[in-house]
């Protein structure tokens, strides 16, 4: 059967954004996956940030998250967005915040789309674009004893 872009679950869904947060918790990665659940999807794209043991050529012994007050609305600007340029069928997207161990999850983003390429690219799009636009920033404390801060995730 040749494919269509007629049939509805080809197009965007009327209300993609499933699930929008910043967490003082633990971030789940089953819960993403299950907000960004779609029988139309044939793609379905995650991505999950987690907290590394180096930074720049220095050991991380510990770090932390702080956000703006604004942040989790422009965590939802940036999902409208990213809904608005994909034919995104479900989006998710939640960011921790407090203090984290090396291996903690810090960020967890997932979309999908009718396709696997949208999917993937969606998803790329919307990580970046919260890393670069929502205002939550990094406290990294070093093995050497310094420390730095770290602008928007």
């Amino acid at each position: 059967m040749a494919p269509t872009t007629d049939h509805p679950g080809e197009r965007a869904a009327d209300d993609p954004i499933k699930l929008i947060g910043i967490r003082e918790t633990a971030l789940s990665l089953d819960e993403v996956f299950r907000a960004v659940g779609d029988d139309a999807a044939g793609g379905t794209a995650l991505f999950v940030g987690t907290v590394r043991n180096h930074d720049g050529g220095a050991d991380v012994d510990e770090l932390g998250y702080s956000c703006h007050p604004t942040a989790e609305a422009e965590m939802r600007r940036i999902a409208e967005k990213v809904a608005a340029e994909y034919p995104v069928r479900a989006l998710a997207a939640v960011h921790r915040v407090g203090d984290l161990k090396v291996g903690d999850l810090a960020v967890v983003v997932g979309v999908s789309c009718p396709h696997r390429g949208e999917a993937f690219e969606a998803c790329r799009k919307l990580i970046d674009d919260l890393k670069h636009e929502v205002p939550i920033w990094k406290h990294q404390k070093f093995s050497d004893g310094t420390e730095e801060w770290v602008g928007a995730c």
